[in-house]
Formats: structure tokens, C-alpha cells, sequence
């Protein structure tokens, strides 16, 4: 197991999500400009972003991955020239495509790495020798494919990067190829304005009879769509030993809490396991800072049991055991200047997270002071900027959360 060549690729759906995604361990984020991308609702990066986004990720030493992973249409080769010439200006480390068409024309205009997404539906080890041969130089596997598979694919295309999902929201379609959206809405689930149409309460009944399917079901109906969401953080030695070198966690449309809080939980465990420390206990640990994010219930995929229950069934919401309070903009001694993001007042207790050895730690705002010196007591500006008591050593980029 080489664990120094393992990659932790975090979701970056604007700039400050990108920044967060760095602070807390990822070596590489993946992010759309505001064309070409399945995650048209996201802020996504301007061309100068993507150029801003580059510049600083290299700075660190890590990498970014645009994403060009429409189905496209004869029109959206009207521009795309011109965007490639951007991205390579840029330096972009990789593109991410699904689409042949796609990928030629890449190919033919621009010098930069390929990566082929989870879209392109690879799902077995000829699939993955013919996007070699093509000069693809990473394939990001089909959700479907399990961890045995995997394992057969590395040992049959060994020059290939493999990269996985190991964390996040699954898609009831098959590697995310969704039509109800479309259907539904006229939004484009391939053109990336999917509105997570499986989501939504149903009832479901067969043709021809009056009475809907005896499935679970609440007040407002069923969710027999909503699918739960992947949770492989315990298993990631299995995946390493699988011969997969870059873990992806989804979540492009999710919070900057929801990136700060994922991707520090997957770092903190590919270091334990480089060290050896990779025990139950820490399991059990990160696995509860995974829950104090934003999630559905937990499901490992395809990659273990196939009779596995994936569906949720009881509700379509995610559960939020903590909100995300404020961010860190200075430290000092004894206290913080905080960027506010959801309200707190003075006398709650708040929790760090941190990439500090004072992450997780709990204390009791004594006071809290605006940029002026007046004393504030309900906290409820949204990027106020507010000095507080901190007992704790903290860096600059970590975040303060509330429990619901």
C-alpha cells in the first residue's frame, strides 16, 4: 500500500470553497467554469477565476481539474476552442469529459491531460484499456463497479490512474446519466442543470389500478428515489490496496462546511493510516465528524453486498446535526476575529473545527465585539465581522460550528 501517492480530490464550487477544500487536506479539487460543466446551479469559476483558482492551488503544490463532462450538442462545439485555449493558458492540471465527441476534439485543441469522467459510464477493464489507448490518463470509475472489479481492472490496465467516489450523494441513475429532470422540468441533467427530480416526494402506482405501491411512507408521500449517500471512509485501506490513487469525494453544490468538515475527516484518516494508526477507534471518531455534515443516511455503494438497501425510504431531507457558525479570519491571543455565517449569541457554547490539535474543542462565547468595538449580542449579520473569546490555538480558514 503506497499511501504517499494517494490523492484526496474535494469538490470546489467557487472560490471559497476551494480555499476550504485546501486549508483542510485535499491535494486537488475539481471545479467548473461557467460552461461545459453537470453542475450548471453551483457558482462555478469565470475564466480569470479558473486562473486565479490554478495560480493559488500551485502555490500549495496541488492540483486543479476542470470539468467539460456535458453530453454535448453539435452548438456547444461552437466556443469551445476558444475555452480550451483558456484552460491551457491557465495550466490546468486535467479535464474531465465523458463525451467522445468531447474528448477528440480536446485532444485535437488542446495540450492538456484528460481525465474521463464517471458520466462516460466506464464500468470494466476494456472499457479502461481503450481510454488509455485513446490517451486518456485517468478514468474515473462507474459508481457500479465494485471494489473486487476494481482490483481486476488495476492489475489489467496497471499504467492507468483509477479514481473512485468515496463520499457523498449517490444518483438513482445509472453513474448519474438522470432523465427525470429533463423530463420533469425541461432542465438538462446532462446539460448540468439537474434539480434532483429522485429527491422529491412520490407515489407510485402501477397502470390501470387506483391503488399506489405499498411502500413506506410519511405524511407527504414517499421517497422511493432518494437514494442514501456514500460513506467509505472506513474502508479506504481495501480501496488503496485496489490499486485506485485518487479518492473523490462529491459535493460541488454543497456547503463550505459541509467541504471543511468532509475532507478533514478523510485526511486525518489517509495520515493515520500512512502512520499505522488507522484503528476502530479513529474509525468511530471520524465517522462522527462525518455525521455533523450534512448527510442522508450512509450506504458503501455498489463496491461490497449487491443486495445492499441503497434507497432511503423514510424521508428525502438530510440531517444537519450542526450549522456552520463562522470562519476564522484572524487569530490572536486569546481570541478570534470570526467572518459570521449563521447566528450564535453570546453565552452559547461553539466548536472548533480545525487542522489544529484543537479541533473538536467546545467554549463559551464571553463576548463578542464588531469591527468598531461595540458590544454584540445577538450575532445574526451575515459576514459581520466579529472578535470573540477563543481558549484555543486556531489558523486562519477554520470554522466554528453550532450543534443544531
Amino acid at each position: 500500500m503506497n499511501i504517499n501517492h494517494i490523492e484526496l480530490l474535494a469538490p470546489a464550487g467557487n472560490m471559497e470553497k476551494l480555499k476550504t477544500a485546501f486549508h483542510f487536506g485535499a491535494d486537488a479539487v475539481y471545479l467548473a467554469g461557467k460552461r461545459y460543466g453537470l453542475r450548471a446551479f453551483a457558482d462555478n469559476f469565470t475564466d480569470e477565476q479558473i486562473a486565479e483558482a490554478v495560480d493559488y492551488a500551485h502555490s500549495l503544490g496541488k492540483k486543479v481539474y476542470v470539468t467539460l463532462n456535458i453530453f454535448a450538442h453539435n452548438p456547444d462545439f461552437d466556443d469551445l476552442k476558444d475555452y480550451l485555449k483558456v484552460l491551457e493558458n491557465a495550466k490546468v492540471d486535467a479535464v474531465l469529459v465523458s463525451d467522445v465527441g468531447m474528448f477528440s476534439f480536446v485532444k485535437q485543441n488542446c495540450n492538456v491531460p484528460i481525465h474521463i469522467s464517471t458520466q462516460a459510464n466506464t464500468t470494466n477493464k476494456h472499457a479502461v484499456k481503450f481510454w488509455t489507448e485513446q490517451g486518456a490518463e485517468r478514468v474515473v470509475l462507474a459508481r457500479e463497479v465494485n471494489l473486487k472489479e476494481v482490483a481486476n481492472i488495476h492489475d489489467f490496465c496497471p499504467q492507468t490512474e483509477l479514481e473512485i467516489f468515496v463520499h457523498g450523494a449517490m444518483c438513482i441513475s445509472y453513474s448519474g446519466r438522470c432523465l427525470m429532470s429533463n423530463y420533469l422540468t425541461n432542465r438538462d441533467s446532462n446539460g448540468g442543470a439537474c434539480v434532483q427530480a429522485c429527491r422529491w416526494a412520490w407515489e407510485v402506482r402501477e397502470v390501470g389500478r387506483d391503488d399506489y405501491m405499498p411502500v413506506m411512507e410519511d405524511e407527504r408521500g414517499t421517497y422511493i428515489f432518494n437514494s442514501k449517500d456514500m460513506n467509505m471512509l472506513a474502508h479506504l485501506p481495501q480501496i488503496i490496496n485496489a490499486g485506485v490513487v485518487s479518492l473523490k469525494i462529491e459535493g460541488r453544490m454543497k456547503s463550505p462546511f459541509y467541504v471543511a468538515t468532509v475532507v478533514n475527516a478523510y485526511r486525518r484518516a489517509l495520515d493515520a493510516i500512512a502512520k499505522d494508526e488507522f484503528t476502530e477507534e479513529l474509525i468511530f471518531q471520524l465517522n462522527l465528524e462525518l455525521d455533523k455534515a450534512s448527510h442522508r443516511a450512509y450506504t458503501t455503494g455498489f463496491y461490497f453486498d449487491e443486495q445492499e438497501t441503497r434507497q432511503y425510504y423514510p424521508s428525502s431531507r438530510a440531517v444537519e446535526e450542526y450549522k456552520f457558525i463562522a470562519v476564522v479570519k484572524e487569530v490572536g491571543d486569546g481570541y478570534v476575529v470570526v467572518e459570521q455565517r449563521n447566528k450564535f449569541v453570546v453565552g452559547e457554547t461553539l466548536e472548533t473545527l480545525s487542522v489544529t490539535s484543537d479541533t473538536n474543542k467546545q467554549f463559551t462565547v464571553d463576548y463578542a465585539l464588531d469591527e468598531k468595538g461595540n458590544q454584540v449580542e445577538v450575532c445574526n449579520k451575515v459576514q459581520q465581522l466579529l472578535k470573540i473569546n477563543c481558549p484555543f490555538h486556531l489558523a486562519v480558514g477554520d470554522i466554528l460550528r453550532k450543534k443544531n
